[in-house]
C-alpha cells in the first residue's frame, strides 16, 4: 500500500511538474514577429555613425511582423502624405528583405523603382536596427526599432 501511495504521489507530482513548465510560452529568442517602433534613425559616413535622427514633433513609425506578413505605418504630423505599406519578409541572422504588396501613394511611388527592399539586419531580444548599404556594402543609414509587444 506504502509503494502504491508513494507511486500516485510521484506520478502527481510529475504531471503537475510537466504542466507547469509547458503551460510556459515557448518564443523563438530575436525573432522579428511582433510590433515595433521606430526609436531613432542613424546617418553613416564610412562605416561610422555621424548623425543620430529622434523622433521629434509627434512623429511616430510602427511595424508589424507576423507569419511572414510585415505592415508599417508612420505618422508625421509635419508631412501631409499618407506612409504605409503591407507585403511579405524574409530574415535570416544578418538580413532582412522586404517586398512591397500595396501601400499608401507615395510609397506606391517608391515602389516603382525599388521591388525588393534589402537591410543588414542587427536583430536582438527586444531592438532590431535595419541598415541601408550602398552598392560597396557600406552602411549609408538605419532605422533603430524597440519592440512594444
Amino acid at each position: 500500500m506504502k509503494k502504491l501511495l508513494g507511486l500516485v504521489f510521484l506520478m502527481l507530482i510529475l504531471v503537475s511538474f510537466t504542466e507547469f513548465t509547458s503551460s510556459k510560452q515557448q518564443t523563438t529568442a530575436n525573432s522579428l514577429e511582433g510590433t515595433w517602433e521606430l526609436v531613432n534613425r542613424y546617418n553613416y559616413d564610412q562605416g561610422n555613425v555621424t548623425d543620430t535622427l529622434l523622433n521629434v514633433n509627434g512623429y511616430r513609425q510602427i511595424k508589424i511582423y507576423s507569419k511572414g506578413k510585415v505592415m508599417w505605418t508612420r505618422h508625421s504630423p509635419d508631412d501631409p502624405n499618407e506612409w504605409f505599406g503591407y507585403g511579405s519578409y524574409t530574415n535570416t541572422a544578418e538580413e532582412l528583405e522586404e517586398r512591397l504588396e500595396y501601400g499608401s501613394a507615395t510609397m506606391m511611388a517608391i515602389q516603382d523603382t525599388v521591388q525588393v527592399f534589402k537591410f543588414e539586419l542587427h536583430l536582438y531580444k527586444d531592438s532590431f536596427s535595419q541598415i541601408s548599404l550602398d552598392e560597396n556594402g557600406i552602411p549609408e543609414s538605419s532605422e533603430n526599432y524597440k519592440r512594444i509587444d
